[in-house]
């Protein structure tokens, strides 16, 4: 994983274990197939291809609010 996608997805994810979740869901997407939602020239792991999505905007994420649930 690349250190500055990682400094700049934390900026807009600023909790590590929603961060660390979302990367971790949409890389599993990656790896099954899904399309990429950014274009590269060079070959990135689906990781990368994950935080350059956060960063980019490209995929968001709503919290889960306990209060809903009841």
């Amino acid at each position: 994983m690349r250190d500055q996608y990682l400094k700049e997805a934390q900026e807009i994810i600023t909790d590590p274990n929603t961060l660390i979740n979302v990367v971790s869901r949409r890389s599993k997407q990656l790896k099954h197939g899904n399309k990429p939602l950014v274009e590269s020239l060079e070959k990135l792991e689906p990781e990368d291809i994950a935080l350059r999505e956060i960063i980019e905007g490209k995929i968001s994420y709503q919290e889960w609010d306990e209060s809903e649930d009841s």
